[in-house]
């Protein structure tokens, strides 16, 4: 059974997860109107593994005993001023998620709730992979600078890395 405080920091959680699918939902719905159709693939995808880690949160809540909430939702920005931009936003807000598990960790270990700590390793490393993922394409969009054909390319080399992304995350879900 999770603690209250426990709980409200799951549920705390659970509204991050939520926001961070939005977010990269409305990132991945600007990119597809500004015909970059790889972007927006992969940033469909990472909206949609950000809901997984929602609805995993809200299993283990209701499972422990506690009551998930469900987050109202709040819009988003629907625009967007590059698509180097839109990936020091996905850094930034992964950061900010790390951030967040690792306090929620802490609270568990205050709490001495060593089931939910356990439980949370899966995300303390998921994050890990998240981070390091953003940096990766920031690190070749840096390399673009302004070069069109270079977004192309980039563009269509992040469509083939969708496939293989879901693929990885879908396995440790």
């Amino acid at each position: 059974m999770v603690t209250k405080k426990v709980e409200t920091a799951l549920n705390e959680q659970i509204a991050l997860e939520a926001a961070s699918s939005q977010y990269y939902l409305a990132m991945a719905s600007w990119a597809e109107t500004q015909g970059l159709e790889g972007v927006a693939s992969f940033l469909y995808t990472h909206a949609d593994e950000e809901r997984m880690h929602m609805l995993k949160l809200i299993k283990y809540v209701n499972e422990r005993g506690g009551q998930a909430q469900i987050p109202a939702l709040k819009a988003q920005p629907q625009k967007f001023k590059s698509v180097q931009f839109v990936f020091e936003e996905v850094l930034k807000h992964e950061i900010l998620v790390s951030n967040e598990i690792n306090a929620l960790v802490e609270v568990c270990l205050k709490e001495k709730d060593y089931t939910t700590h356990n439980f949370l390793q899966w995300y303390v490393s998921e994050q890990i992979e998240e981070e390091a993922l953003a940096r990766k394409v920031l690190d070749k969009l840096k390399l673009i600078g302004n070069d069109a054909s270079g977004l192309y390319f980039f563009d269509r080399d992040m469509g083939s890395l969708t496939g293989a992304e879901a693929n990885a995350g879908n396995e440790k879900a």
